[in-house]
C-alpha cells in the first residue's frame, strides 16, 4: 500500500512498505529548493529507521531540472541515499529529448556509485526491476 509521506505543488512522495520503496511522482516545473524536498523527505524517512532500499522517480510530468539541481543530486543525494540503505533505483520517463538529456546525466552520475539503475516507460516494468535481488 502506498503511504503518502510528502506533498508539494511540484511532487508527491510515497512509501510502499511491502516493497521498501520510495517513489516520487513529479508534476510541473520546480525550483532547486522544490527539487530537493521530495528526496530529503525519503532520506529523512530512512534516518528515522524506515528502510528505503528501492527508489523510483516518475518524471513524465516533471518540468526542467536545473544544472544546480542535477549537481546536488549527484554530489549529495545519491551518496546520502546509499548510506541510508538504497540498493536499486529506476526512472519512469517519456521520450522527450530534454528529459533524455537529463536522464543521461543522472545515469552517468549514478553509475559512478555502482547502483543498479534503469530507465523505463511504465511503472510495472520498473517495479519488476526494482524487486529483483542484486
Amino acid at each position: 500500500m502506498d503511504q503518502k509521506i510528502f506533498e508539494s505543488p511540484s511532487a508527491v512522495v510515497y512509501y510502499v512498505t511491502d516493497k521498501t520503496l520510495g517513489k516520487i511522482v513529479w508534476r510541473g516545473s520546480l525550483t532547486p529548493e522544490e527539487y530537493k524536498k521530495p528526496f530529503l523527505a525519503l532520506i529523512d524517512l530512512s534516518k528515522k529507521g524506515t528502510l528505503v532500499t528501492r527508489f523510483m522517480s516518475d518524471i513524465r510530468n516533471q518540468g526542467v531540472v536545473s544544472p544546480e539541481s542535477r549537481k546536488w543530486f549527484e554530489k549529495e543525494m545519491v551518496p546520502a541515499a546509499m548510506e541510508n540503505g538504497l540498493k536499486r533505483a529506476a526512472v519512469i520517463s517519456g521520450s522527450n529529448a530534454f528529459k533524455m538529456y537529463y536522464i543521461n546525466i543522472i545515469l552517468s552520475s549514478v553509475n559512478k556509485f555502482n547502483l543498479p539503475f534503469k530507465i523505463f516507460h511504465d511503472e510495472e516494468k520498473a517495479i519488476d526491476f526494482l524487486m529483483r535481488e542484486s
